[in-house]
């Protein structure tokens, strides 16, 4: 199965884990710290990440480093940009909304 970007993003533990990688690369057992779910679900959402090349998974001695790769997050970025204006203009239309209402509650209370 091909996995894309949006694949990736669409968990919120796996928005969570890019959340943490962003600050630093950490090993995978230092991600599976930081979550109350089962050690190998955190190694499936890595292995999703890393398929999505979200994350690169490096070994070192031992150890496997999760480091995420930015790069590969900007499709995402540019789709929800395009509707980021949109989405601004019909927030700003409902807070006048809002805003009127509450005017004409207050003249009529």
């Amino acid at each position: 199965m091909r996995r894309d970007v949006f694949q990736a993003i669409a968990d919120p533990v796996r928005r969570d884990i890019i959340e943490l990688l962003a600050i630093e690369p950490l090993t995978v057992n230092a991600v599976a710290e930081k979550f109350d779910i089962s050690r190998p679900a955190i190694s499936k959402h890595l292995k999703i990440l890393d398929e999505c090349g979200i994350i690169h998974i490096n070994q070192k001695g031992r150890e496997r480093y999760c480091q995420i790769q930015p790069k590969n997050l900007v499709p995402a970025f540019l789709w929800i940009e395009q509707y980021r204006n949109l989405w601004e203009d019909r927030l700003d239309n409902f807070e006048n909304y809002l805003m009127e209402l509450q005017t004409k509650n207050k003249k009529n209370g």
